[in-house]
């Protein structure tokens, strides 16, 4: 009986990174430890510059470590936000006054950071969607423990929310969907569209993304029950943050 080929060994850059990725996901190393350098590399495996460089990419590019220029490359190992589409939105979190972020999150800290409201002239798309071009728009940026994740812009209908809490950075008690209903329009169907892409420059920036991470683009529209259009949403996510859940019946 003829006896299987041996697979070839792998190239010692690869095995640097295998064994580096361990001590990645066994907590030996930790987000935000720095990992072993370059010299460190060639100096205990015997190895070139730029094998010790192709290790260290293989993790870079995986987005298990991230490359700070003039100081070194750090562990990026985040534990992922289970984002809950229909749990988040329910009437049960945002009618109690609770932020839908609180469910994304589930105890852990966020902040929301480089928030800029206007008055403004929608785009086509929004405006086509919401059935006029003047718009009260909600920019922001969400942090999770620490660390930049998404970034949200929001379009209302000017008529709609002139004057109200909706065009102040402080929305109150669950937020611009409690605000919505306290207006007597409770948003009671919400419809999402979802894509991934590559970011954009600034988006690369806000969000502190490593070199070939993507993005998750959501473009959510709310509804009344009498499907009038309240809400247009485009929504930025580190593809690396965020596991996506949606439960649904057969």
């Amino acid at each position: 009986m003829q006896q299987s080929p041996v697979p070839p060994e792998p190239p010692i850059y690869r095995r640097i990174a295998d064994e580096l990725r361990e001590a990645i996901l066994s907590g030996e190393l930790r987000d935000g430890d720095r990992l072993p350098g370059e010299n460190a590399l060639m100096g205990r495996h015997g190895i070139a510059r730029a094998t010790a460089r192709q290790a260290l990419s293989v993790l870079i590019n995986e987005g298990l470590a991230v490359p700070r220029r003039g100081s070194g490359v750090y562990v990026r190992q985040f534990r992922p936000i289970r984002r809950h589409g229909s749990r988040r939105l329910s009437h049960e979190q945002w009618g109690r006054g609770q932020a839908i972020w609180e469910s994304d999150t589930r105890g852990r800290p966020y902040t929301v950071d480089d928030m800029n409201i206007e008055r403004e002239t929608a785009e086509e798309a929004v405006a086509r969607v919401l059935g006029g071009a003047d718009v009260w728009v909600r920019r922001r940026r969400y942090s999770v423990d620490g660390r930049p994740v998404q970034l949200s812009v929001s379009h209302f209908p000017a008529d709609l929310v002139d004057g109200t809490a909706i065009t102040r950075e402080d929305t109150g008690l669950g937020g611009v969907y409690a605000r919505l209903n306290d207006l007597g329009h409770p948003p009671a169907h919400f419809s999402e569209e979802v894509r991934a892409r590559m970011p954009h420059p600034h988006e690369t920036v806000l969000l502190d993304l490593p070199a070939g991470t993507p993005v998750i683009v959501i473009f959510r529209t709310a509804y009344t029950a009498d499907g009038r259009p309240l809400e247009v949403n485009e929504m930025i996510l580190d593809a690396a943050s965020y596991v996506l859940q949606y439960d649904f019946d057969a």
